[in-house]
């Protein structure tokens, strides 16, 4: 099975060139069935890894645009009356797919934007007053334009906090820059990727990763790491007890990749700073962009000696 994971990046770094280490935050993301914020410019790849990730798994994938004027029931769906049989008929959303891409996510406004809360969390919503569960496995991919661009909305932190991680691409290097010129149009080579493994697998997969053990002595770090943030002068506010359990099952599923039935501290720090900075705000100042956001998770690891 591991093996199987592990052909899902190498086909994903074939298309998303240059970028494994953010292929594999994303699918350790996925494993400790947790969603994924990915925040840079247009034009990076974005929503080409979405689709990469989702073909390869071999799962549904379904895309919303986010923009000023979507409607809360454009993701969840709504209930049409239907003369012919004297009732309501609900047509489901794009919401209803294994892996939602939520494009531009800070584009749409924060009423709009607050409609994947129920979905994110308890993976169900609720359409006029009766809930309806999602598939499983169920991702969501949202992508984020930097906030000082126009058209865009700040993300509440009750939204940012339902994302396990977040992420940014940058800019290729000259080398996977100059095979990206050399090479075939990515949306060609998407059409032509295989599933690399099923649904029930990734479930299985899944499965696996809460029973990656971890010592009593690799929590008391972890603990160490959110007692921290939460003393510190340095941050207005600490990691919540639910980011504290995403580091653990992003640690888990970081331990899993390299086939390992154990959480090493070094599995923690991996994961840090996807799974922590964007939960993370400076003692002084406002809002920041992602390179701030690491160097705050930065601050925490060095503020915590491992045991």
């Amino acid at each position: 099975m591991l093996k199987k994971i592990q052909a899902v990046a190498a086909q994903v770094g074939s298309v998303v060139v240059g970028k494994q280490p953010q292929i594999r935050l994303a699918l350790a993301c996925l494993l400790a069935r947790g969603h994924l914020l990915i925040e840079d410019l247009p034009g990076v790849g974005k929503t080409t890894l979405a689709h990469a990730l989702s073909m390869s798994l071999g799962l549904a994938f379904k895309r919303v645009q986010f923009t000023n004027d979507l409607l809360p029931a454009d993701i969840t769906g709504v209930s049409v009356f239907e003369r012919e049989n004297s009732r309501f008929v609900f047509h489901p959303g794009p919401v209803f797919s294994q892996v939602l891409l939520a494009d531009e996510i800070n584009r749409a406004s924060p009423k709009t934007q607050s409609a994947l809360l129920e979905a994110m969390e308890e993976r169900q919503v609720s359409v006029d007053g009766e809930p309806r569960l999602l598939p499983d496995p169920f991702f969501v991919i949202a992508t984020q334009n930097p906030q000082d661009q126009i058209g865009t909305f700040e993300l509440p932190e009750s939204q940012l906090d339902r994302f396990l991680m977040c992420i940014e691409l940058g800019y290729p290097d000259p080398k996977s820059e100059r095979a990206l010129l050399e090479g075939r149009d990515r949306r060609d080579l998407l059409q032509t990727l295989p599933p690399c493994m099923s649904a029930a697998e990734l479930v299985e997969l899944q499965q696996a990763v809460r029973q990656v053990q971890t010592a009593p002595a690799l929590l008391d770090y972890l603990q160490n790491l959110l007692i921290f943030s939460r003393r510190s002068p340095q941050f207005s506010e600490g990691l919540s007890p639910r980011a504290g359990l995403g580091l653990l099952q992003a640690a888990r599923a970081w331990a899993l990749l390299d086939g390992r039935n154990h959480v090493l501290p070094d599995d923690l720090q991996a994961v840090l700073t996807a799974v922590a900075g964007h939960r993370l705000r400076p003692a002084k100042g406002s809002a920041i962009g992602h390179r701030a956001r690491a160097e705050l998770a930065a601050e925490l690891s060095r503020g915590v000696a491992v045991s």
